[in-house]
């Protein structure tokens, strides 16, 4: 008996090294993930609980978070096991934002200037119904069976899309969301929001406020190796700074979401790797510095937090969308924006313009051939914080193709050449969704 003992106490003891040294440190991003997921797609959608744990959060490890929702303080937590408990708090304007224990939540904060649409015109340019219309040149049997193929069949959890919507000529030509969704419900975009960013720039550019070809504004820089990288740079991924980016483990992002104060900080505290426009690099920290660039061109902060939204998401209609904020209050410009599909679609329409919307130029037309021209080094996958399909990532999809890509599968496609806008948002990635054949079948449903 006491050989058994002793043996399950060294089996206990061996469980509990095992997990210390496995599981233990990467606690804080599990509940901070949870915790934050929880608040958002609560406070923001108006999920329940139950729906945000069986979807949302559906993923390793976190299902091992315990959540709770204050609807009074209207804040979640999250924990696992009980230990590394996290909260994430919720504020009308500002979104959802995962605080620490030296974060004051009774100190004042300034909130985004907001303005809405109000004209008669229906979808996209107003926020009427869209006008129903039919093209001869559409075989919408193949066009809606390619969108239904998007879906998984009743009783299967694999390609888990939430929605879909494909816009011809302004035009939706089809429409379909799964069950518990519709055209008013707010989704997470994750790295969709890095397009977001990047068009800010575009935006001031075109106002004759920056030169993106000018050395990046970081004093931190001035007098080491990194004093060379551009704004051009950090657009493209291509700054040469060290930047590790795989969800799969504690790293440069995931250290970022969900431990950093000031998230703008983290890709600029970095050291050099390579010299600047020789070595392609994913990094979401590089987004979020551009955030704090973006924030340096106003004198104000509460100017910058209205910027995001008068020259660009109101402006053009997105009024669903909300832009989260960290604990510094930066726009988290790398992955936290949420919106309706169809004011997602609305974002694919304004570059399917470039930059025209309704008349009125938000960038120049050379803007958007910007964004979708390959970076050096990405093989032709990647250009201004926007995905490429110049180098047939896509086999059965045009190459003109561009993209704003977010985790699980969230897509914006535009195709100029076949003047199509595509959104999908859903919550798997390849090779589970299949989105070359995605493309195909509705490309292929477009008679020439």
């Amino acid at each position: 008996m006491k050989k058994i003992f002793k043996f399950l106490g060294l089996a206990f003891l061996l469980f509990l090294i095992y997990f210390g040294y496995t599981t233990y440190p990467k606690l804080d991003l599990i509940s901070g993930f949870s915790a934050k997921s929880i608040a958002s797609g609560h406070f923001i959608d108006h999920r329940s609980q139950e729906m945000i744990e069986k979807g949302d959060n559906d993923i390793k490890m976190i299902t091992l978070s315990k959540n709770q929702i204050d609807e009074t303080g209207k804040f979640a937590t999250a924990s696992v096991y009980g230990l590394k408990e996290r909260k994430a708090i919720y504020r009308e304007g500002l979104g959802a934002t995962l605080i620490n224990d030296n974060f004051d939540i009774s100190k004042p904060y300034e909130v985004p200037k907001r303005t809405k649409i109000n004209n008669n015109l229906p979808f996209p340019y107003g926020n009427n119904e869209p006008k129903d219309t039919i093209f001869d040149n559409i075989d919408y049997d193949k066009l809606n069976a390619a969108v239904a193929n998007a879906f998984d069949a009743k009783g299967q959890k694999m390609k888990r899309t939430r929605s879909v919507i494909v816009i011809y000529k302004d035009k939706i030509i089809v429409e379909k969301y799964d069950t518990g969704f519709d055209k008013n419900s707010k989704i997470l975009g994750w790295s969709m929001t890095k397009s977001i960013t990047a068009t800010m720039f575009g935006i001031l550019q075109k106002q004759g406020k920056l030169t993106i070809n000018k050395l990046a504004p970081i004093e931190e820089w001035a007098d080491d190796e990194r004093k060379n990288i551009t704004i051009n740079d950090l657009l493209h991924m291509n700054s040469g700074l060290e930047w590790e980016e795989d969800y799969t483990k504690i790293c440069d992002a995931t250290n970022m979401l969900f431990l950093a104060e000031d998230m703008t900080r983290v890709q600029l505290e970095k050291p050099a790797r390579f010299k600047p426009n020789t070595h392609w690099n994913y990094s979401s920290g590089t987004s979020n510095l551009l955030s704090g660039i973006l924030r340096k061109q106003f004198k104000t902060h509460q100017e910058y937090l209205d910027f995001w939204y008068s020259a660009l998401i109101d402006k053009i209609g997105m009024n669903s969308m909300i832009v989260e904020t960290d604990m510094a209050g930066n726009y988290v410009g790398s992955s936290y924006s949420w919106a309706t599909t169809r004011d997602w679609a609305k974002f694919g329409l304004l570059y399917l313009h470039k930059g025209n919307w309704n008349g009125e130029q938000l960038f120049d037309e050379s803007w958007a051939k910007y964004v979708s021209t390959p970076t050096q080094g990405s093989k032709g996958d990647y250009g201004g914080h926007f995905w490429l399909n110049a180098g047939g990532y896509y086999p059965d999809a045009p190459r003109d193709l561009y993209s704003a890509n977010g985790y699980q599968g969230q897509r914006v496609f535009i195709i100029p050449s076949q003047d199509l806008v595509i959104v999908r948002m859903g919550l798997s990635e390849e090779v589970k969704f299949d989105f070359n054949g995605m493309l195909k079948g509705i490309v292929g449903s477009l008679k020439k």
